[in-house]
């Protein structure tokens, strides 16, 4: 393997901050995978394996190799009279694999329309939105382990999902994810209970929707309320909805009634982090090259900024101040590098 030399990341990632690379290379089959592996091994070097682009924020140059991950193919495995099991690339566009779903008429990944990144990110930060997560629809991931340098198949089980997050997030660098395996409904029970998407049927007269009419509703959904990274710079939501135990919320509900959040279990409410950092009085707010975007407080744009550092130094000031007013802690969503 020859990578390419002090390689510039801005056209490769969402914020296009003008960080380097000391290597980068791209991967279009397994071979290369291992390839880029053993070069780095030999080498020792730290190696970064990356898709769209979509989740990362870079503060830094990148003192290794950054290889990024191009593999495609959509693959029929199985069918059966109520499903159709499929082996996806994790080069595959995501929002350009949803609708070839959506068109076929296989339902499970409907609601996550318009998400950015590639298919091998998806089991990474178990995607989720407007009422459903991926880890609903994967049976298994192929990866290569770098540790024992080994083929595997991880099970459902194995990838160890949690709320925006997998064994892969957890054990970073570990696993190269080069194939999901998915499994979806031919009969699908459709999730429109979410307020947005029953609004979105509601205003166009939509009494027994499709498949098409939910991913179109989440396509709008997300349209109006995100920017568009091409023009704004962003990586979509940047903190995780905050997780507390009953009692804190409880407490904390006293003192803001109008505080927005839904029970996930018998012990724990999920907080909209939205709301907390509006409720600081961020949305909207811009300094220097950075911003909290006006429709969303839970995105951070970039107008323009030179180095990703700028975005991070916005974060920290938006994490101090939901921890001084409501004891709070945000989490990033996002990977930072």
């Amino acid at each position: 393997m020859t990578p390419d030399l002090n390689i510039s990341l801005k056209p490769f990632h969402f914020f296009a901050s003008e960080e380097k690379s000391n290597f980068f290379t791209r991967i279009q089959n397994e071979n290369q995978v291992e390839e880029a592996v053993h070069w780095c091994h030999e080498n020792n070097y730290p190696f970064l394996i990356i898709g769209s682009g979509s989740n990362i924020l870079f503060t830094k140059n990148f003192t290794g190799l950054i290889a990024k991950m191009e593999m495609m193919g959509i693959k029929k495995t199985n069918e059966t009279p109520s499903d159709v099991t499929l082996q996806v690339a994790a080069g595959e566009n995501w929002h350009h694999f949803v609708s070839y779903c959506v068109q076929k008429g296989w339902g499970g990944l409907e609601n996550l329309s318009l998400i950015p990144g590639t298919v091998g990110a998806s089991p990474i930060q178990n995607i989720g939105a407007y009422g459903a997560q991926i880890q609903e629809c994967i049976e298994h991931v192929k990866a290569y382990d770098t540790l024992t340098q080994q083929w595997i198949n991880l099970s459902n089980k194995e990838c160890g999902f949690g709320y925006r997050t997998s064994v892969f997030k957890i054990l970073p660098n570990r696993y190269i994810i080069t194939h999901v395996q998915y499994i979806l409904q031919k009969q699908p029970i459709l999730k429109t209970d979410y307020g947005a998407i029953r609004e979105v049927l509601h205003d166009k007269g939509i009494k027994n929707p499709s498949l098409a009419n939910v991913a179109a509703a989440v396509t709008q959904i997300r349209t109006h309320k995100l920017p568009d990274p091409k023009i704004l710079g962003n990586t979509g939501s940047f903190f995780k909805n905050p997780i507390l135990p009953k009692e804190k919320y409880t407490e904390l509900e006293k003192s803001f009634p109008n505080i927005i959040a839904h029970p996930i279990s018998d012990k724990e409410y999920k907080v909209a982090a939205d709301w907390l950092i509006a409720s600081c009085g961020w949305k909207g707010i811009r300094k220097g090259n950075v911003g909290c975007y006006e429709k969303q407080a839970l995105v951070i744009v970039s107008y323009g900024i030179k180095s990703g550092k700028e975005v991070y130094d916005f974060s920290e000031e938006i994490i101090h101040a939901v921890q001084t007013k409501f004891g709070i802690t945000l989490d990033r969503e996002i990977n930072v590098y």
